[in-house]
């Protein structure tokens, strides 16, 4: 059974920096696209960033771009999130989504696979 495992949150000052981690129980060839989503209290999970796993290629979105960083390690199976400058409005938890099946990058029902989830604090 397939199992990405966040790690990562935590709770930083506005401009500060975190490195979020998804490890995935299986190869990540195994599927075309990872990517990273998140959700705040009250609103609908967004998609932030995504990788294409064989090209390496990758997509932002506009509230994130120049800020963060979607990377990928092959041989440690896991994909990550560098965030820099985050701000108040980046609170959420996040999570991590593998297998892309269908519709747009940020369109969450697409995904076959999620992550449980890491909660990300930034205070003003």
């Amino acid at each position: 059974q397939v199992q990405l495992v966040e790690s990562g949150g935590g709770s930083v000052q506005a401009g500060g920096s975190l490195r979020l981690s998804c490890a995935a129980s299986g190869y990540l060839y195994a599927w075309n696209f990872m990517g990273w989503f998140r959700q705040a209290p009250g609103k609908e999970r967004e998609g932030v960033a995504v990788i294409y796993i064989r090209g390496g290629s990758t997509t932002y979105a506009d509230s994130v771009k120049g800020r963060f960083t979607i990377s990928q390690d092959t041989a440690k199976n896991t994909v990550y999130l560098q965030m820099n400058s985050l701000k108040p409005e980046d609170t959420a938890m996040y999570y991590c989504a593998a297998d892309l099946r269908h519709g747009r990058w940020d369109d969450a029902t697409g995904y076959n696979y999620w992550g449980q989830g890491t909660q990300v604090t930034v205070s003003s």
